[in-house]
């Protein structure tokens, strides 16, 4: 049972989110190139490791507050079926081992690793409770991983596409907000005090925009090829449909990782993307 608690305190649904790091490898076209793989995937596991260990401390370092939480308090940490102590020495070993392989892979990889960890220690013990440093951490964090996937195969990353990615994921954070104010255990304390739903609609009205522009300006400028503009449309109807998703909840979760899992049309938006950009890519 001890295995069992501990894999789910890993919140493996959320790995989902490393798959940023195989952005460079999609877009530089290496996907066909066998050893560019392999280091994809090396730094897609490093990187699991890295945010499941961040989780586990997180979960130590936020035991009260979770266990005051409608749903929080279920987790495994909260509710006592793993000790603090266990938890944070998984967690430091799992750290450790991502830094260690990140170490011997690459010198530049290991300091991308290293920030990432770093940034987000710092935010589960400080900048998590600043209103909007708060949504720009999470989205910066995601900036660190598709830096690591490109200097991993070596290759040069469009500031384009990481603009993109810093919007998108903005976007997806203040979604996160949003949802947490519309739940129906909606608790105001901590940095959600701060926040109101016309605030968050604010900043979504600058950052949706910002993700179209700089993803437009990405597939027309971008070398590989300009035909990637047709992908525009798809991206704009996942923008909308995660609005729709996050407007009709009533119970608050894990944010866009559950969205995804649970909402059929946009797991179908994102593979057509996939398939999208796999067909213009192959036949340029």
């Amino acid at each position: 049972m001890f295995l069992k608690y501990l894999f789910i305190s890993l919140r493996p649904r959320h790995w989902i989110k490393n798959f940023f790091v195989f952005a460079a490898l999609i877009f530089a076209k290496k996907f066909t190139d066998w050893p560019a793989i392999r280091l994809s995937l090396f730094a897609f596991v490093l990187f699991c490791l890295a945010s499941s260990g961040v989780y586990l401390l997180n979960d130590v370092i936020d035991l009260k507050s979770d266990q005051e939480h409608l749903s929080k308090r279920n987790r495994p940490i909260a509710s006592a079926k793993i000790s603090r102590l266990c938890a944070a020495i998984c967690g430091i070993l799992l750290l450790s081992v991502a830094l260690l392989i990140s170490w011997k892979l690459d010198f530049i990889f290991f300091w991308t690793v290293a920030g990432y960890i770093f940034l987000n220690l710092f935010y589960s013990l400080w900048l998590k409770r600043v209103v909007i440093i708060d949504v720009i951490c999470i989205a910066i964090g995601f900036v660190l991983r598709v830096i690591a996937g490109a200097v991993v195969i070596g290759v040069v990353f469009s500031p384009w596409l990481l603009l993109c990615t810093f919007f998108l994921t903005l976007f997806l954070a203040i979604g996160k907000r949003k949802s947490e104010l519309l739940s129906v255990d909606y608790i105001a304390r901590g940095v959600l005090a701060d926040y109101s739903s016309d605030l968050l609609n604010q900043m979504n009205m600058v950052v949706l925009p910002a993700i179209l522009i700089t993803y437009t300006l990405y597939t027309f400028n971008t070398w590989q090829s300009q035909w990637l503009i047709l992908t525009v449309p798809v991206v704009l109807y996942g923008l909308f449909r995660y609005l729709y998703i996050i407007g009709k909840k009533s119970v608050s979760d894990d944010g866009p990782s559950d969205d995804l899992w649970r909402d059929r049309p946009l797991q179908i938006t994102l593979i057509t993307w996939l398939a999208m950009i796999f067909i213009i890519l192959v036949n340029v």
